[in-house]
């Protein structure tokens, strides 16, 4: 007979959701951790309720905690579902854990009865950023107790919604950004507390958002469609088991409202004198076609809230107000001025030396781009009422200072706050050691990364707020400082929805300007190596990282196509340089990607600031053929050494995934595809000692990282390496790609010694620049504010931030092994060095929390682990020696010279 067992599972989770309301999923999985202690599962027993029909699983035979299929019955729309699970162990069987819930929403096309509703936009319509934001109003009577209200609602444009005058849920930037023709995200919101017996009346406020706004590096308009629209339905139940229905339609109504303008890059205008507004009947609009789904990311939401840290009057119209930290999101201002004062606030990431806005990080110079609020620009006019609050939630900024111009008196701290605006991810990574310029590296990397993380992966926050697909770089290091799985998960379903009939991957997903990608204004060519391999290593990495196989299942299809584009872009076009040099093409060339476009190791610190950059647009005489020639230009330079290294690893990892998901043809195909082009690279790029001849950090960085080079020719290339480096005085000389691959890599080759000289040092181009030179996120550049303070690309982009990986991995000694995903059993081996005398980290990993801490004394060093339940640890010290840890906390020692 099974005996209790101590403690129950904790932490349930519905698929990488640990709240969830309105899950349109049909299939949910459910995850849980074992009780404290526990070392395997070897059984569990789901039970639960689904609108009111018991269910059980019984006890099933299964180590499986993670993305366990729902075993109730099948779902159906507004129920909630309640759920518990015990589990088998070592130690006996457990008692039930605590009860999880979830609620499903509308699952069926029938259950939406309302209708799509536009703006009354009879007149015509403003230019892009001097739109306004749309009130929609719809009314009803409840005439019964009410026991339960909810509302689901989506958009084309971003909106917020009121009840009764009172503001609805705390979620921003509603519905999200994705590709609208494929699916739309709708929230659930719980508005029972909200309604009651008597009139009601349900207002949302919409305006052009990512649907219609200014969007992406091309400030293009209209990118998804023309016009914005709206639907909404409120569900009221009743205590007698009837349900009221309020939804979208032809008697709702319209009017321009006091935000008079509002577009995401553009800013926000708000006049508080407007009151009285003309209502007209809304237009009914055609269904989208779309999805109407659950997202499978947290919520946006407000994350902090951030006071001044100073406030300097520049000139006497002119106030800065410097909030100590360069964030994404809004401020809130208590309106100052007597009424008809206009104030125009603008955002950016720094200063001159003068001590003005430097809008430079945000400036696109695109000759049909004027914001008629400026770069980054809001603007509010008082209607002299003290109680006027300005927060412009239907736009968004990146920041740390902000100019207020215009006529105002002294604005006190207490007036202004800096709301930061991101997705509510749990933050899963905490890291601390000896030297304090460490630390602080590590603090400005979570601000790099948070501010990234909003609805989707936006590679930056002021210029372009774009889902890049240099995520395939961030990913890894992202994931140790929050829990990025759902907000993953929801961009590469919209990545596989952009991706070409032919294979290709766009640059940036959602695609605003859809296929007019291809042959619109300052159109970058797409399906590029490095970035467009996205598609292949963010589902890698997800699967290796949260042991998420049904990712790698729905992103295959995508992943294959993807590596055969490459392949047969490889194999049917030569680069004209190439066919001179060899007339007649050898045979491995088949497997060789020397043609297209590619941003290659873009910003690598020698080539400057203008490599692979476009200048000023502005001062460019004939535009349309500076881009044509620019991007001739590019397409004539010679990428291979670095397009191939990419083909084969994302061809790797595609014979990887097959293997995992059972796909045995698949796996035999693409390994014999890596395999070729591996050989075809080392023929084409290295010499006879088998060191790449093309002579750069990155390329010796990429070769030793993917397994590009020969076993035999490992150590002459990380020597190779090391004397680049030192060439170099000890800088790094890598670019945005193979950044995140040179600490670990050097640690991975016998260096961990330079790995520690790299990250102390304190010269340019280095990442403690960042912090001599008062930055507070990582730039795009090295030198993204230069010695002489003036500024360069974007200065909150994460590349550099994937410092910490080499801070958790190397420094603490948490390391992932790829064969046991999601942590199942991982290894510890810290790496001292640098002077640091105690490094600790803290590590929630899918099946509970990592910890490492160790300290060095003279002539000893000691280590504690924390291994969570159902893992295992191996642990390797420093003086070499290996052992084995199970769940719990354990102290190890060894003795080290001083």
């Amino acid at each position: 007979m099974d005996t209790k067992a101590g403690g129950s599972p904790t932490h349930l989770r519905v698929d990488h959701l640990t709240t969830a309301l309105g899950v349109t999923t049909r299939n949910p999985r459910l995850s849980w951790r074992l009780p404290d202690g526990a070392r395997a599962q070897a059984a569990y027993r789901l039970r639960g309720d689904m609108g009111g029909i018991p269910w059980d699983t019984g006890k099933v035979v299964s180590d499986q905690t993670l993305f366990v299929p729902y075993g109730g019955p099948p779902l159906t729309s507004r129920q909630i579902v309640t759920w518990q699970v015990k589990v088998w162990t070592e130690t006996g069987e457990s008692t039930w854990s605590p009860c999880g819930e979830w609620e499903t929403g509308l699952l069926e096309p029938d259950d939406w009865t309302a209708s799509w509703i536009r703006p009354d936009e009879s007149g015509s319509v403003p230019s892009a950023g001097s739109r306004p934001a749309y009130r929609l109003r719809g009314e009803a009577m409840i005439d019964r107790p009410v026991s339960r209200a909810r509302i689901y609602a989506t958009a084309h444009g971003v909106y917020e919604l009121f009840l009764n005058g009172v503001r609805v849920g705390d979620q921003e930037l509603t519905p999200g950004i994705t590709v609208y023709g494929t699916r739309l995200h709708v929230q659930t919101y719980d508005v029972t507390d909200l309604v009651g017996t008597g009139p009601l009346t349900l207002t949302a406020v919409l305006s052009d958002g990512w649907f219609r706004g200014r969007t992406s590096y091309h400030r293009l308009s209209d990118g998804f469609g023309d016009r914005t629209a709206f639907l909404a339905q409120l569900h009221v139940d009743h205590d007698d088991g009837t349900t009221s229905l309020l939804g979208t339609g032809p008697e709702w109504r319209s009017a321009i409202g006091p935000i008079t303008a509002a577009d995401l890059f553009d800013g926000q205008e708000v006049d508080f004198r407007v009151e009285e507004m003309p209502w007209s009947r809304v237009a009914v609009a055609e269904p989208t076609g779309a999805s109407l789904v659950s997202s499978p990311a947290p919520l946006v939401r407000c994350l902090e809230e951030l006071r001044p840290v100073a406030i300097t009057r520049l000139a006497p119209d002119s106030q800065i107000i410097d909030f100590g930290q360069n964030i994404h999101g809004r401020i809130r201002l208590s309106v100052p001025g007597p009424r008809d004062a206009s104030l125009l606030l603008t955002h950016a990431e720094a200063v001159t030396p003068s001590g003005d806005v430097d809008t430079a990080s945000a400036r696109v110079g695109l000759p049909w781009y004027q914001p008629s609020r400026g770069v980054q620009g809001d603007r509010v006019i008082s209607a002299g009422r003290p109680r006027d609050v300005f927060e412009p939630r239907h736009t968004r900024h990146g920041f740390r200072y902000v100019r207020v111009q215009g006529e105002a008196e002294d604005i006190t701290p207490d007036a202004v706050t800096a709301v930061v605006i991101g997705s509510d991810l749990p933050r899963v990574g905490w890291f601390r050691c000896s030297d304090k310029r460490v630390n602080r590296l590590h603090e400005i990397a979570f601000w790099t990364f948070r501010n990234q993380e909003c609805d989707i992966p936006q590679t930056e926050i002021s210029r372009e707020c774009a889902g890049w697909t240099d995520w395939g770089f961030n990913l890894p290091a992202a994931r140790l400082l929050h829990d990025v799985s759902g907000l993953t998960v929801k961009w590469l379903r919209d990545l596989a929805a952009d991706q070409w009939p032919d294979g290709r991957i766009r640059n940036y997903s959602p695609d605003p300007l859809g296929p007019a990608s291809l042959t619109a204004r300052f159109a970058i060519p797409h399906g590029q190596a490095g970035w467009g391999d996205a598609a292949v290593e963010v589902p890698w990495e997800m699967w290796r990282a949260y042991g998420d196989e049904q990712v790698l299942a729905e992103q295959f299809a995508s992943m294959t196509a993807w590596v055969d584009y490459v392949a047969r872009t490889a194999r049917e076009l030569r680069h004209p340089a190439q066919a001179a040099r060899r007339p007649q093409a050898a045979a491995h060339e088949q497997f060789v990607w020397d043609t297209g476009f590619h941003f290659g190791e873009h910003l690598e610190p020698r080539t400057g600031h203008a490599d692979g950059v476009a200048p000023d647009f502005t001062v460019v005489d004939d535009y349309d053929a500076f881009m044509a020639e620019f991007v001739e230009r590019n397409r004539a330079k010679e990428h291979a050494v670095f397009s191939t290294a990419y083909f084969y690893r994302s061809a790797d990892l595609v014979a990887r995934a097959a293997g995992i998901l059972g796909r045995l043809d698949d796996e035999k195909k693409y390994r014999l595809l890596a395999e070729n082009v591996r050989a075809a690279w080392q023929k084409e790029f290295t010499g006879p000692d088998g060191v790449p001849t093309v002579d750069t950090q990155a390329t010796l960085v990429r070769a030793l990282a993917f397994g590009l080079v020969s076993e035999e020719a490992r150590d002459t290339v990380a020597k190779r390496l090391t004397e680049l480096i030192r060439a170099a005085d000890t800088h790094p000389g890598t670019g945005l790609p193979s950044t995140p691959l040179l600490l670990p890599t050097l640690a991975a080759t016998g260096q961990t010694a330079l790995a520690y000289e790299l990250l102390l040092q304190d010269t340019s181009p280095s990442w403690l620049t960042v912090i001599e030179r008062g930055g507070t996120t990582f730039w795009e550049e090295w030198d993204g504010i230069a010695a002489d303070g003036s500024t360069h690309q974007a200065l909150s982009l994460p590349t550099r931030a994937t410092v910490v990986e080499f801070l958790y991995a190397h420094v603490s000694g948490i390391q992932l092994i790829d064969d046991f995903p999601a942590y199942r059993r991982f290894r510890i081996a810290p790496e001292p060095g640098g002077g640091l005398t105690w490094a600790e980290a803290r590590f929630d990993s899918p099946y509970g929390r990592i910890e490492s801490s160790w300290r060095i004394v003279p002539g000893s060093f000691s280590l504690t682990v924390t291994v969570p339940p159902g893992t295992s640890a191996e642990i390797r010290l420093p003086d070499g020696t290996h052992h084995e840890a199970g769940p719990g906390t354990t102290t190890f020692a060894c003795r080290v010279e001083r």
